[in-house]
Order: C-alpha cells, then sequence, then structure tokens
C-alpha cells in the first residue's frame, strides 16, 4: 500500500456514511508523508480496511474513530481550501463534535513534507472558522 503521489505507506480507512460525501470512496487512504487522502484502491490497497485504523502511523496528533476520519479527510481537502471551503468546515464541525479540538490537532500536526503549506493552512483555518 503506497501513496500514488510519492510512494510513502498509507492508513487505509473505512468512510462512514456520515462523510461520505466529503471522501473520495468509501474506503479512503491518507499519506504518511504528503498527506494526500486518495480512494483505498488507488493507493493498492486490497481487502477489507479498518473502522478504527490507527492514525498514530501518520502522526501521533490524530485522535482515534470518527474524529480522526474527519481530520484525515480534512488533510486531504486543505491543499486546495478555496474550493473545498464548505467541506473542510463540515469535516472539522463533525471532528469536534465526535471530541476532537481540530484547532489543537492542526498545531501538533507535524507533516514537513506535506502537499500543502502547514503554516499557511492553519492560519487559513483560524481566520475562517
Amino acid at each position: 500500500m503506497s501513496c500514488p503521489h510519492c510512494d510513502a505507506d498509507v492508513v487505509a480507512f473505512a468512510v462512514p456514511p456520515t462523510l461520505r460525501e466529503h471522501a473520495p470512496a468509501d474506503a479512503a487512504a491518507i499519506c504518511t508523508r504528503c498527506l494526500r487522502v486518495v480512494a483505498a484502491d488507488e493507493a493498492g490497497v486490497v481487502g477489507g480496511v479498518s473502522d478504527d485504523p490507527d492514525f498514530s502511523e501518520v502522526d501521533p496528533a490524530f485522535p482515534s474513530g470518527e474524529a480522526g476520519v474527519a481530520l484525515a479527510l480534512c488533510c486531504g481537502k486543505v491543499e486546495s481550501f478555496a474550493l473545498n471551503r464548505a467541506s473542510i468546515e463540515a469535516l472539522i464541525d463533525h471532528a469536534e463534535r465526535a471530541g476532537a479540538d481540530a484547532f489543537a490537532f492542526f498545531d501538533r500536526l507535524d507533516a514537513p513534507e506535506a502537499a500543502f503549506d502547514l503554516e499557511r493552512r492553519r492560519a487559513a483555518l483560524r481566520d475562517a472558522i
């Protein structure tokens, strides 16, 4: 299982029905390096995916459960913040309703090779929400 963009490992996960409109597929995968999110089959995932993935392989800042899934999907959207603003806001809202502190998550997230400028996205998130 590897990222089709940078060839790093991915963490595959099942997308809950409440979040599927924000996902590339019912099963998705987040890259451990660039944080892009793709359909699990696009990353070479074969077979079932976890309903409770271990996102700590991406970064220890990730919460577990649906909050983690929502924030993983959000990471996949922030590269194109302007185009995905409504989806980003919905995903952050979902993560917070599931018990996560989305702003603390993005402050702690350490991804020097992310596909997006993390510092700029942190500022945009603070301004937007």
